[in-house]
């Protein structure tokens, strides 16, 4: 549904030809540009009619009282929220005293374009003045690679037709604590009402003004956040280059600081202004520290200049590139698209360096800039095959978070460490348990995402050194969270009751599959990463042992609580229920429920969802992937078939998952479909709060469903292995992994497979059951026979209409409605007032 003729194709660059203020929340979050510590949202430089006014650097965050309705015991107590730092975005024109305004302007010309090979973006356009005078304006934005802390934009007027009166007004802004045309949000963000994925509001003055000042062309501001306690700085260098006569006017307050240049302009005559801004944020250093090193950084860009650090930004996103990049051949859409999403992933995480990656990157204050378990999953494997220090600087967060891991289970009654649902600061920071605390499977899914890093990269000596510690720590919680039954034929069984899985419709459960199966591996790789370590790094052995107080009989407690895991599995149905009684609940009828009633999370209350078999995201069906050399072919078939008419896809990471798993068992033409859903889920604003900043892990799902749902790979054990599913439509699929050192470069079509090797030691892997070893500087060709099996169509619940339960009652579905004029019951469940019910085959 992309307007292709304001949104052209083009593989490479991302490009706006047409200018409107109805998406505009939707355009700043595209537009955006950042590297994992500063991003800077795509708001006009005018600095006016902004959804969301931003700039966001990682961790800089406010905290606050949370207030529940009832309180009780071990309820997360302090809130956490992104802040708004001080806007250097703004560069605003004027031309015979008029200020280019997109509400009034007349734009002849209008073109923005983020190109993804050089980080920059760009918008030319040509404004016709209300005095008919023609005005070409250049501007340009970067937020460097390379230097952190470092942005740099520019703007280039020029009156075509006339002389005229030129003023160019840069500003830096807090927008956190102003009001009216200064403040974050404008009258362009009227959007109201309840949903919880967007950011708490603060009414009380955020950032306390410290020093500020002026200095010739260079402006400083700096604050201390006022309850959180963090500092910050943001100093912004000006310069001016044009053959016009011209003055400059400063103005310097707390709030605000401007470097204003007036020029007289003559016709053909341009003025560019560039303006070098670093921004600078800490838990304890003084402000003037900040300043000090915010000095350093522009002092030292300023001896590169400009033009060296776009070559140098140009260089380094070349080598991002070279590893990174997949190509899709004979879809200029879809690998416009793909790239996009690949560029957000290095925008996230490039530069977080030991920070977390927030959920939606640096882009918007969506889910408050919290960091979730999305990262684990969604994340870490894509940086882990293309640029293992990143994946290693992700991990390295949660290790400086284990400290409050630890009182946070302790607070919960359990052993060793419990990582936080949402937070910034390492504190938990859900207020609501069910659908936050409860989800302990981000302790096993942290530990997958360290295994899954330690096995593609060898680094066993950060393993050995400090993140065995996660490894230990998760394992213990596990160790006393569950507990031990004897089952009617005498052997013990190991439980886990009283968790949720990903999937927040289902609550507070007992036996969530997906909990118990990554709890399993979690346990298993606890107890061999020691036992290894004992046998192969004494040393480091030793000092863990010391560290943590490691009991010499807990790993095999860990070995055998994994080997007697609990896993739900309905012999009547032939497949693996999501909990204990999952089935017991009665089928949401998500055909016929009304377009306008979803996302079922803003139209009905939590209990009427969880009184429900519906899902807001795949959860047994992450698990099948995940771990999927512990289940059969043919479970993930019926697995498969089960929930994916269940599965609303409420929830961005849903339908990456679903595409993997659906190539996999053969639904290919509905792996495509899914695919295509989950790459345009910004750019096509698919769940209508693209707005609220980039869905950072369902891009980095994209990445999943290119390399490992239509190219097959898996490393399960620690092996690599294929087995491709191109789709139809698709002539080739190329991409890049880096296993061990060596980078593998992979191209899938119809009929062979292709691996060559970069220099590096030789790799092991198997394509089909077939081993295959290629040696630094090979390649080799594989012949493939089909892209597997092919199903046609997609599951649907008539798939089920004779299906009965353990009990031997039918499954029926059905809507909640507020009715009370109810249809005659076709179903053999009875109906309680305020359901509609239908057979499953109706």
């Amino acid at each position: 549904m992309i307007d292709r003729d304001r949104f052209p194709v083009d593989p490479w660059r991302l490009v706006e030809r047409r200018f409107s203020l109805d998406d505009i929340g939707v355009t700043e979050t595209l537009f955006s540009v950042g590297n994992g510590y500063l991003g800077l949202r795509g708001n006009q430089p005018e600095g006016r009619f902004g959804h969301e006014q931003g700039t966001f650097i990682n961790g800089l965050h406010e905290t606050f009282p949370i207030h529940h309705a009832e309180q009780a015991y071990g309820f997360a107590e302090v809130g956490q929220t992104i802040v708004n730092a001080p806007d250097a975005k703004v560069m605003r024109v004027y031309v015979d005293d008029e200020p280019l305004s997109f509400d009034l302007a007349e734009i002849v010309e209008y073109e923005r374009t983020l190109d993804m090979r050089d980080g920059v973006l760009r918008r030319e356009l040509v404004w016709r003045t209300p005095s008919g005078k023609r005005v070409r304006i250049h501007n340009s934005r970067m937020v460097s690679f390379e230097e952190k802390h470092l942005a740099v934009m520019a703007v280039t007027v020029t009156v075509l037709d006339g002389d005229a009166p030129v003023t160019v007004s840069c500003q830096l802004v807090n927008r956190q604590d102003s009001a009216g045309v200064y403040s974050g949000t404008t009258g362009a963000n009227k959007k109201a009402g309840f949903d919880p994925r967007k950011a708490e509001r603060i009414e009380e003055r955020v950032l306390v003004p410290q020093d500020h000042w002026q200095e010739g062309a260079r402006s400083v501001l700096s604050y201390r956040v006022a309850a959180s306690g963090m500092t910050l700085a943001v100093v912004a260098d000006h310069a001016i280059e044009t053959e016009n006569p011209y003055d400059v006017k400063t103005l310097v307050d707390p709030d605000i600081a401007k470097n204003v240049y007036r020029v007289q302009a003559k016709a053909g005559v341009p003025i560019t202004v560039t303006k070098l801004v670093s921004y600078h944020a800490s838990r304890g250093v003084p402000p003037h520290e900040l300043i000090d090193r915010g000095r350093r950084t522009l002092d030292r860009a300023g001896s590169i200049g400009v033009a060296e650090l776009e070559t140098r930004q140009r260089a380094w996103l070349d080598a991002f590139w070279e590893r990174s990049d997949v190509r899709i051949a004979g879809h200029d859409d879809l690998q416009q698209a793909a790239r996009w999403c690949l560029f957000q992933l290095a925008q996230a995480t490039a530069r977080t360096d030991g920070l977390g990656v927030p959920a939606k990157g640096l882009t918007g204050s969506g889910y408050s800039g919290h960091y979730f378990w999305d990262t684990e999953i969604y994340v870490l494997p894509f940086l882990a095959y293309t640029t293992p220090t990143w994946a290693r600087n992700a991990l390295r967060m949660r290790v400086l978070m284990l400290p409050a891991a630890r009182r946070r289970a302790f607070q919960l009654n359990e052993a060793g460490a419990l990582f936080p649902w949402r937070t910034i600061s390492g504190e938990e920071a859900s207020a609501y348990y069910a659908a936050g605390t409860a989800q302990y499977h981000i302790n096993a899914d942290v530990s997958f995402a360290l295994a899954k890093y330690v096995r593609a990269t060898g680094d066993v000596e950060f393993l050995h050194r400090e993140a065995v510690d996660i490894a230990v720590e998760t394992a213990r919680l596990w160790a006393t969270l569950g507990f031990w039954r004897e089952e009617i034929d005498g052997e013990d069984t190991f439980h886990i009751h009283g968790v949720t899985g990903p999937d927040e419709y289902t609550t507070v459960v007992n036996d969530n599959l997906f909990t118990n199966v990554m709890a399993r591996f979690n346990l298993r790789f606890a107890a061999r990463t020691v036992t290894e370590m004992a046998e192969d790094d004494p040393h480091a052995y030793a000092r863990m042992v010391e560290r943590l107080d490691l009991n010499a009989d807990e790993p095999g407690f860990w070995e055998r609580a994994a080997d007697a895991m609990h896993i739900p599995y309905s012999q009547s149905l032939g497949m693996h229920p999501q909990d204990e009684v999952f089935l017991e609940r009665e089928v949401w009828d998500l055909e016929n429920t009304p377009p306008e009633q979803r996302p079922l999370l803003l139209n009905f209350h939590p209990l009427v969802i969880y009184r429900y078999q519906v899902l807001k995201q795949a959860d047994v069906v992450l698990a099948l992937f995940l771990q999927g050399n512990h289940f059969t072919d043919e479970e993930k078939l019926a697995d498969f078939e089960y929930y994916d008419p269940l599965t609303t896809g409420d929830s961005t990471l849903s339908a990456v998952v679903q595409s993997i798993l659906a190539a996999e068992v053969g639904y290919q033409d509905l792996a495509l479909e899914y695919f295509r859903e989950s790459i345009y889920v910004d750019l096509d604003d698919l769940h209508h709060n693209a707005s609220d900043g980039v869905h950072v892990a369902s891009a980095g799902g994209v990445w999943t469903s290119l390399v490992c749902g239509f190219g097959g790979m898996r490393d399960h054990f620690g092996e690599l292995t294929f087995d491709p599913r191109l789709p139809a439509s698709w002539p080739e699929l190329s991409y890049s992994l880096t296993w061990h050192g060596t980078m593998l470069r992979i191209t899938v079509r119809r009929d062979e497979m292709i691996v060559s090797a970069d220099a590096g030691a030789p790799v092991d892997f198997r394509v089909r059951g077939v081993a295959y070893t290629i040696g630094g500087g090979g390649e080799v060709v594989i012949p493939l026979i089909g892209q597997g099996p092919r199903r046609p169509g997609r599951p649907t619940l008539r798939m089920f209409a004779d299906a009965r339960r353990e009990d031997g009652t039918l499954l029926s579905a059905s809507v909640p409605t507020l009715t009370t004029s109810l249809p005659v019951v076709t179903s053999p469940v009875p109906t309680a007032p305020g359901e509609v019910h239908a057979p499953l085959d109706a």
